[in-house]
This record gives C-alpha cells, sequence and structure tokens, in this order.
C-alpha cells in the first residue's frame, strides 16, 4: 500500500499497521516522502516474521548495560532497558515523575557487529489521564569504539499517538553502519499537562544485518552471595547446575545467551532463566518462576566460599534433554552453523546411550498458523534426526515428530519467553 508521509518535528512519522513495514533505503527529504510498506505475510515460527528478526531484543542476545541521562535519578533503572528491547509491545512505566525535558539514555551492547536498516516503535497509546503520556522523541546513537564514546546518530523521530493498537512508527534512518553498542535517547511526552508526568514507553524493534556470534564459554563459575545466585559448569554448548543453594538447573547456550530450565527439588516449583554473562564477568538476566512474569536477575561474582549446589555435575547432552541451541534459518530448517558445538555433543551423548529408540521433537512459539507452526516443527525436527544420521547415528532408532505451538513451557507474550518455547526435546525409550 503507498502512504505519503509528512515529517514532524525531527523525524519522519510512518505509521504503519502491524506487520508492515518502510521501504529499505527510504530516506526523509526536507518536505515530504512517498514510502512504500508492504502488507505482513506468514509470521515465521521463529518470531521474525515478514520483516525479518528483531535484533533489538534481550532474548537475541542485545545486552542492557547502563542507564543515564535525567531519567536515571528520576527512577529508570536496568528493569526499564531490559521493558524495552524484550518484545513485548505493551506499554510500561518508564519514569513515574518524569517532565517535558526529562532524557533517558539506555546503552546495549549488541553480540556481534550489527548494521541496522530500520528502528520502529510500536503501540504509541495514550490513556486518559493528564498525569500520564507516552514519550515523544527517539534517538537511536550507535558506535564500534566502546559503550562509553564514538557515538554517531542512526535513526530518530517524533512520536505521535496511533489511532489503533498493533502499530508501529517506522523512526527515520539517518546512517546505515555496523554498530557493536546502541545508546537509546528517550525525551519529553507526547502531551505533558502536569509538572510531573508519568512517561510511558514500549519497545525498540530494529531489523538489520548481524554477523556471525561466537559461542559464550563465560557460564563457569559461582555468581551471588548465600543462597542467592547460581553455581554452573560448562561443557561446550551445555551447562548445568543450581541455583537459590539447591535446585539443579540444565541449559544450553546459543550464541551469548543461555536458556536453562530449573526445578526445586522439595516443592517441584520450575524456573526459567535466560542469562548472559556481561563484560564485567557478572551474570545478568531475566528469571520466571511457577509461570509468573519475567524479572530481572543481576549477581555480581561475590561468591561463596564453597559450591552451594549439592553435586555439580558437568553438564550431559542426550536422551531427555531441551535443546534451545540448535537454530535455524527464518522460515527455514536449515541448521545454522552455530548449531554446530550442540549437534556434536548430541551425537556423542546418543551414541553412547544404550536406548533402542530416540525421538526427536520440534517445539516452537505461536506466531503463525497451528497448521504453519506443526509443519515447521516437523520439518526441523527431521532436519536434526537427519544431521545425527550424517554423523553415523543408526537410522533405525530415531525418529522425528513436530509439536508445533502445542507444549509451550513460557508465556508467548514476550520474545523472552517465545524463545524458550522454540525448543528440541529428545526422548528416548
Amino acid at each position: 500500500m503507498q502512504r505519503w508521509i509528512g515529517l514532524l518535528g525531527r523525524g519522519v512519522v510512518v505509521v504503519l499497521a502491524s506487520g508492515c513495514r518502510p521501504e529499505a533505503g527510504t530516506v526523509a527529504p526536507s518536505d515530504a516522502v512517498a514510502t512504500t510498506a508492504s502488507e505482513g505475510g506468514q509470521d515465521s515460527e521463529s518470531g521474525d516474521g515478514p520483516l525479518g528478526e528483531d535484533l533489538m531484543t534481550f532474548a537475541h542476545g542485545t545486552i542492557p548495560l547502563s542507564v543515564g541521562g535525567r531519567g536515571a535519578s528520576e527512577g529508570a533503572k536496568i528493569e526499564e532497558a531490559i521493558e524495552s528491547i524484550d518484545g513485548d509491545p505493551t506499554p510500561f512505566t518508564l519514569l513515574t515523575k518524569g517532565a517535558a525535558d526529562s532524557t533517558t539514555e539506555f546503552v546495549y551492547q549488541l553480540p556481534a557487529q550489527t548494521t541496522f536498516d530500520d528502528f520502529a516503535v510500536p503501540n504509541v497509546e495514550e490513556v486518559p489521564s493528564k498525569f500520564t503520556t507516552f514519550t515523544k522523541d527517539v534517538e537511536v546513537h550507535g558506535s564500534t569504539t566502546g559503550p562509553d564514546a564514538g557515538y554517531t546518530l542512526l535513526a530518530r523521530g517524533t512520536l505521535a499517538t496511533h489511532e489503533a493498537s498493533g502499530r508501529q512508527t517506522a523512526l527515520e534512518v539517518v546512517r546505515r553502519e555496523p554498530v557493536k553498542w546502541i545508546k537509546v535517547r528517550l525525551s519529553g511526552g507526547i502531551a505533558i499537562e502536569a509538572d510531573r508526568t508519568s512517561l510511558q514507553f514500549s519497545e525498540l524493534i530494529g531489523h538489520g544485518r548481524q554477523s556471525e556470534v561466537a559461542l559464550g564459554e563465560g557460564f563457569e563459575g559461582s555468581w551471588g552471595a548465600g543462597d542467592r545466585g547460581f553455581d554452573l559448569t560448562q561443557r561446550g554448548a551445555a551447562v548445568s547446575g543450581c541455583y537459590d543453594g539447591v535446585a539443579p538447573l540444565h541449559g544450553t547456550v546459543s550464541g551469548n545467551i543461555l536458556r536453562a530450565r530449573g526445578q526445586e527439588p522439595r516443592t517441584k516449583v520450575v524456573s526459567l532463566f535466560v542469562l548472559t554473562i556481561m563484560p564485567d564477568g557478572s551474570i545478568r538476566g531475566v528469571r520466571s518462576t511457577n509461570g509468573a512474569p519475567f524479572k530481572l536477575v543481576d549477581f555480581g561474582t561475590e561468591a561463596a566460599e564453597t559450591s552451594r549446589c549439592p553435586s555439580l555435575a558437568p553438564p550431559v547432552v542426550g536422551c531427555d534433554s531441551t535443546l534451545h541451541g540448535i537454530t535455524f534459518a527464518r522460515d527455514s530448517a536449515q541448521i545454522q552453523p552455530g548449531s554446530e558445538t550442540l549437534l556434536a555433543q548430541l551425537y556423542a551423548g546418543l551414541a553412547a546411550d544404550a536406548h533402542a529408540k530416540i525421538r526427536i521433537e520440534g517445539h516452537t512459539s505461536s506466531e503463525g498458523t497451528e497448521a504453519y507452526n506443526a509443519e515447521l516443527s516437523e520439518r526441523r525436527a527431521q532436519a536434526v534426526v537427519a544431521d545425527l544420521i550424517r554423523r553415523g547415528l543408526p537410522g533405525a532408532r530415531i525418529s522425528a515428530v513436530g509439536r508445533g505451538e502445542s507444549s509451550p513451557i513460557a508465556s508467548n507474550d514476550d520474545e523472552t519467553g517465545r524463545s524458550l518455547n522454540r525448543r528440541v526435546e529428545v526422548r528416548c525409550e
């Protein structure tokens, strides 16, 4: 569909229905610009849909480093930095007592060099209160130098309220160049009517091209003090350990992100984790316990003198494993090269196992139709089976089944939960 879009302030406001995007390469002239938007098609299992994968999510490996600007003294914290990139477009409170001149800066580290083609902000919505409004101005800066210097402006926009939910405002892209750090600057409010106003924001979406992300190798050691924290050991792409002093944990690493599941042995309460190692060696991420919303976990390296785990056994990949580190090309069953380490470990574990029958189960998140996700998960499970047979596992021992979106282990409301639902499970009998 074609739309004429006028300039508002410093940025182009392109209001798109969900699933639409501006034509790549559009740059705003001085008065107005004709931008082509294409209707969204079939969402893919990977959650990237027709626009490509959102690279500005914590689940994809974008790490929040710091909070700055006046907003840091007005209540903005790392929690808000994570909410701004959690893949959930629902507006949240950025500042409870903001003002027209309030500016909040979030600094993020990307997992690899990234060139962004476009940025957008979804669900710019107002509530019927003079004490609450949505953030007005957004700037995105990038750096290859470091988190504290060398930033250049990549995109900017002045937001206007959407007429309906499910829409996005595309920012004006000023420059497309590889960057490793991102600084997001959020300023003012659309309708400031009081001296102190609750300022809201939803999330920043970013599509583009990213270099291959190296496998993280830092999930080895202890974090936290007393009974709170983690003791972890890593072998290749597999991690085991414990949390809260007693609960065993198992997971796999994809890029710089560990996705793991644990269960408290007495209460049987399950916790899910998405974690990363920070540049200073601390561990940061989110945790959901007993199906509750994900909350920040942030522990330094102030470890206990002795391991808090009842037993810290090396991780094993094989029967009964849940694997998040086998990744696929978008909308495809083509296994990505970054999956090699985990696939080699899976083959070694299954080849040494005495079980006669092995079943590889593919699971998806809920984007797309149920039928589409069932078919895609089947093809992806078959791709894993084919890889294991190629490595030497007898074909008569192993089969594939696609479960689609039928058995989620987390909420599909944000990208953190969706990334946990996209998984491969190994069943043996």
